[in-house]
């Protein structure tokens, strides 16, 4: 790897939309490394071998949904601390309550403001 592509912060995004995949990508992409996949296990994985700055998380999902993810990760020590960000189309009291149940560091709805996005993801980086 080289130095510079280990200084860029890297984001995983877990969508199983392409469209999100693209829309966050576009969004990002300038600033950060944007990694993609639409689903938990491959996200559980891509965590465990990259160096993940924060993680984006869509709440319905096929499978082991974004909540579910969310926990999963929240349960592992190593991970105790990563930046969660629930990026989802579901905006209600109860969802919100729901994702930081959970464990999510911030919760934003879908459809997304691009600066919105960056500015709680530096919100996170820039610590």
């Amino acid at each position: 790897m080289s130095a510079t592509s280990s200084q860029i912060p890297t984001i995983l995004a877990v969508d199983d939309s392409a469209v999100m995949q693209g829309l966050v990508k576009q969004a990002l992409s300038k600033e950060f490394r944007v990694l993609v996949t639409d689903n938990a296990v491959d996200a559980l994985s891509t965590i465990y071998h990259e160096q993940v700055a924060v993680l984006l998380l869509d709440v319905s999902m096929p499978g082991i949904d974004g909540l579910e993810l969310c926990r999963t990760v929240r349960s592992l020590p190593q991970f105790q601390n990563l930046p969660i960000v629930m990026l989802t189309g579901r905006d209600g009291a109860f969802d919100k309550v729901q994702g930081r149940l959970a464990g999510a560091t911030e919760y934003l709805t879908k459809p997304f403001d691009a600066d919105m996005l960056r500015e709680v993801i530096n919100k996170f980086i820039n610590r």
